[in-house]
């Protein structure tokens, strides 16, 4: 799997400098997670991984290649043979599948509703969360990876772990107007609420483990999340996990 990391650049704000700093968060639907992180990003100067996006390439791809994605063993091959080209940049983020940019197909209604069946097939999983892992690896360790089973799973080990979460209602309202409001609420349940049932089926990232804060957004802008997600960060540095 081929990745394209940042440029070196001066960041805005320095902690840890040459050491590691793996920035951990999980979340639900329309928690924000994917724009806070990159934010995070940005302002830290690290590189940033959208875990979600790789699930999603998989979906893209069993589509395209009508691989039946009820077909467990195929779509676990799928993820094992794709070939995934991702940058890790915060802006200008792509990824490409065996060559094809698929940075704007992978976010269409029907890739949306074809996600879980890769998020759920725990082969596929597997090989996403070492792949994952290689990518953590290679960044130097410096970097803000966003997705469903971070904290636990992909980097148990992170400097700073966190779930950002946020009330159903507030997820429901964010995730309508991401989409421009042309989804009914029927629909717009379905992509967030009924996802995020199939997915906690073989991963959890509404209660945090222990060792995991959390950040709750329900009542907050996207300015002061990015501050509060910031204020975990560096007190997970400077003083260790929550208790």
């Amino acid at each position: 799997m081929y990745v394209s990391f940042p440029e070196p650049v001066a960041a805005v704000e320095v902690l840890r400098q040459g050491k590691p700093l793996v920035v951990a968060i999980d979340g639900p639907s329309g928690s924000g997670k994917s724009s806070v992180s990159k934010a995070v990003a940005k302002r830290l100067g690290l590189a940033f991984l959208d875990t979600g996006a790789m699930y999603r390439a998989v979906a893209w791809h069993c589509l395209n290649g009508r691989i039946n994605l009820e077909n467990a063993a195929a779509v676990e091959g799928a993820a094992r043979t794709i070939g995934l080209e991702q940058s890790l940049t915060p802006d200008g983020e792509y990824i490409k599948v065996n060559g094809i940019n698929v940075t704007g197909p992978i976010r269409t209604p029907e890739v949306t509703a074809a996600v879980s069946a890769v998020a759920t097939n725990l082969g596929a999983r597997a090989e996403l969360v070492r792949r994952q892992q290689d990518i953590i690896a290679k960044s130097g360790a410096r970097i803000v990876v966003e997705g469903r089973d971070i904290t636990t799973v992909v980097a148990p080990h992170a400097e700073a772990r966190l779930i950002l979460t946020a009330s159903e209602e507030a997820r429901l309202r964010r995730r309508g107007l991401q989409l421009g409001g042309a989804q009914t609420d029927a629909q717009l349940r379905e992509l967030v609420l009924a996802r995020d049932a199939r997915d906690s089926t073989v991963v959890e990232f509404h209660q945090a483990a222990d060792g995991v804060f959390t950040v709750d957004s329900s009542e907050l802008d996207f300015a002061e999340t990015v501050s509060a997600v910031l204020t975990v960060v560096r007190r997970a540095v400077n003083e260790g996990p929550a208790a």
